[in-house]
């Protein structure tokens, strides 16, 4: 479920929030025994809304529903299908240097020289306000701003996915260097 079990790391402490609870304010530490025992016991704590029952309920609701629907597994394999896509399409399109992610969270780093990976960061720009000029909502990242950060919801479709990479590959053809 978390990019830490993905790369192997096992965490101190993890903080969650904004898509916990589909929209509901709410947020979440997740630790060890342990840890929680030192911090109430060296720290006066108090949360007004601490354990609110609306948003416990809702925030289980989300998990019950990421697990009756099986939005993990659609996740990697429509993420699987999207990344291998967008693979396919840095084939035909020099001005993609890399595609990378996993599940339903994946970059396209965009340069102007595959070689020396020289950012495209204007480049990267435009793409991202014509892709939202076609129906497709991305944005980017990066040190250099120049990868389009694409993170779809879990319910995330392969007729979602063919959408993203027919927009994408309209856009690419239209701006080709």
């Amino acid at each position: 479920m978390w990019a830490h079990d993905f790369i192997g790391i096992k965490p101190d402490i993890v903080t969650i929030g904004k898509p916990m609870a589909n929209g509901h304010p709410v947020g979440a530490v997740v630790t060890s025994n342990k840890n929680m025992e030192t911090f109430r016991n060296s720290y006066r704590y108090f949360n007004t809304f601490g354990g609110n029952p609306v948003s416990c309920a809702a925030s289980l609701s989300v998990l019950n529903i990421i697990e009756e629907e099986k939005l993990m597994e659609n996740a990697k394999s429509v993420g699987n299908y999207a990344i291998k896509g967008l693979k396919d399409l840095s084939k035909a399109y020099e001005v993609i240097g890399d595609v990378r992610g996993e599940g339903l969270f994946f970059g396209v780093e965009l340069v102007l020289d595959r070689k020396l990976k020289t950012p495209a960061k204007d480049l990267t720009n435009k793409i991202v306000n014509e892709m939202k000029e076609e129906g497709v909502l991305l944005s980017k990242l990066g040190i250099n701003y120049n990868t389009l950060k694409i993170r779809p919801p879990m319910s995330f479709s392969l007729k979602n996915a063919d959408f993203l990479l027919e927009k994408l590959d309209k856009v690419l053809l239209r701006n080709k260097i």
